[in-house]
């Protein structure tokens, strides 16, 4: 497994972080794993997503979504992130959006920023997972539409 992730990663330190997460993953889900299956198969392909995942949130951290009118941030640099509208909210702006919720919602969405999967914030709370998906998505759509009038 290390040889593998060393070809995916190129990288002896990050291949380590990327053998510890596979390791991880695969004994948190191993009761997804069939008797009959490959686990040498199923533990790579574990591995391979987790890379491309972790790629991928790498590039989309690096892109710049400009959308004033005239683009005008779109040619400033980069490191100028701190002009952003969205820097001038503070914790306590948020913190007061989040306390706005309906009681329902931010039980649901608090757990969620506490780290909690949305299966044990189910179960946690003794709620169906879609009912728990929905209080988050709808928090979520408050929350921003929320924000979006703070700024």
């Amino acid at each position: 497994m290390f040889h593998f992730a060393l070809q995916l990663t190129a990288n002896r330190e990050d291949a380590k972080d990327l053998l510890q997460e596979t390791t991880l993953r695969a004994l948190c889900n191993r009761s997804k794993f069939v008797d009959d299956a490959n686990f040498k198969g199923w533990v790579l392909t574990i591995m391979r997503n987790i890379f491309i995942n972790d790629c991928r949130k790498a590039v989309n951290s690096q892109t710049v979504f400009d959308i004033t009118d005239d683009l005008y941030y779109l040619n400033l640099p980069q490191d100028l992130s701190h002009n952003n509208s969205e820097s001038d909210l503070s914790v306590q702006d948020i913190t007061k959006a989040i306390n706005s919720l309906d009681t329902r919602m931010k039980n649901v969405f608090s757990l969620l920023v506490e780290g909690y999967k949305y299966d044990e914030i189910a179960q946690k709370l003794d709620l169906p997972l879609g009912t728990v998906k929905n209080r988050i998505f709808l928090a979520k759509k408050i929350l921003q539409a929320r924000l979006k009038e703070m700024i």
